[in-house]
């Protein structure tokens, strides 16, 4: 992991998702310096998402994907994209949580909890399970921060039951599709 993370760019998709990168850290100094402590604070949620795919090795677009849909995710917040664009919520939340169920099925083969893309015991079928449980599950722990936020730190953060069961579906039939995508697209570079 450390070699990736530390491995110089070398495609244009590989610059890119630096740059997002980049990015995603000055959003949240600005954040902090000229903006509110809460949009700091969901703004430095997304770097781990942001630096997560550098370290794995994932493939350069793959990276740049997981990236702008992340940072996309968490400026929307700030920018009060949510309660603004009608839909836009549900579309962050299919797109969003499909990107981390598939980065996260990627970290539980580099762990060996499962079978990695392109082992010969691979089936396309354990992703596609395995993805959609990530990605409810997500989408579960996601609806818990909102909440905690709004009863915690502010009541401006909108959350109604139909909103949360809404959001929860969509991730999970995001993280379906990316299962789908996981069982016959490779995210690595190389297979490991």
């Amino acid at each position: 992991m450390k070699a990736d993370f530390l491995r110089p760019p070398r495609t244009v998709a590989e610059y890119g998702a630096d740059a997002v990168r980049v990015i995603g850290v000055l959003s949240v100094l600005v954040a902090a310096i000229w903006s509110m402590p809460t949009d700091a604070g969901i703004l430095a949620l997304t770097t781990p998402a942001l630096m997560l795919p550098r370290a794995l090795g994932m493939r350069g677009g793959v990276d740049l994907a997981v990236g702008v849909i992340v940072l996309v995710a968490g400026a929307s917040n700030v920018f009060d994209l949510y309660r603004t664009v009608p839909g836009w919520d549900l579309v962050v939340h299919f797109v969003c949580t499909g990107a981390i169920a598939a980065t996260g099925y990627t970290v539980l083969a580099r762990l060996g909890v499962v079978v990695p893309q392109g082992a010969p015991e691979f089936r396309p079928r354990i992703p596609i399970v395995l993805c959609t449980i990530l990605g409810l599950a997500v989408s579960a722990v996601w609806e818990m921060i909102e909440w905690a936020g709004r009863t915690f730190v502010t009541a401006e953060i909108f959350v109604t039951y139909q909103d949360t069961i809404g959001d929860m579906a969509l991730g999970g039939l995001g993280a379906l599709a990316a299962g789908v995508l996981v069982a016959f697209v490779p995210l690595e570079k190389r297979p490991r």
